[in-house]
């Protein structure tokens, strides 16, 4: 099968990006990874002795940046439905994080230790269709959230990928209901034509 016009055109922006050749350099499995590193810089959200849980993990570039900061210092478990390439001082779950087997072997990784932060860099599929797309978009930032309020100790964290677009200002006072305080970031590492943000939550109430 031919490749489309657009599909050759991301392919051509993809290998000559500065993120994806700076991950490639410095060893990380994607250019996500300056998206966290970022967060992180300005938010001073990764702390030693923490639990780390993310959601969607793979290919693991978020993992590799958790893993680097907090080292035998904290805990860092990576759920996804497709397989994650083994990496130093991360446990791994293969499975939806909504299904009751995948919240048991959490539970037996955390150990009786509770979560400091939530972590998704998680986005749907793209079919092409806005309307679609934006509404996975919103549906796994939703999934994500349920996740954080329902696992988080008093007082921890979340980061999340979301769209803006239809539904994002519900989501967003959704965000700020469960948390004290939230903050929208826009990394240097995301396309400016992307209409990502990052949301950053802190104080879970």
């Amino acid at each position: 099968m031919k490749a489309s016009k657009t599909s050759k055109q991301w392919m051509r922006e993809h290998v000559n990006d500065l993120y994806v050749q700076r991950a490639h350099k410095d060893g990380y499995r994607s250019r996500a990874a300056y998206k966290l590193l970022e967060i992180d810089e300005r938010d001073h959200l990764l702390k030693s002795g923490m639990v780390v849980v993310d959601l969607g993990a793979s290919p693991g570039g978020w993992c590799q940046v958790v893993a680097d900061k907090l080292g035998r210092n904290g805990k860092i478990i990576a759920l996804d439905l497709l397989p994650l390439t083994p990496l130093p001082h991360v446990e791994f779950i293969l499975g939806d994080f909504r299904d009751d087997t995948v919240l048991v072997q959490l539970e037996e990784k955390l150990g009786g230790q509770q979560i400091g932060l939530v972590i998704s860099d998680m986005a749907p599929n793209i079919s092409g269709i806005d309307s679609v797309d934006q509404a996975r978009g919103i549906y796994l930032a939703e999934l994500a959230l349920d996740f954080a309020v329902q696992n988080l100790k008093s007082d921890g964290g979340f980061v999340v990928k979301v769209f803006q677009g239809v539904g994002f200002e519900d989501y967003l006072k959704l965000v700020r209901s469960h948390f004290v305080k939230v903050y929208s970031r826009k990394p240097k590492a995301s396309r400016d034509r992307s209409s990502e943000l990052y949301l950053v939550g802190l104080g879970k109430r």
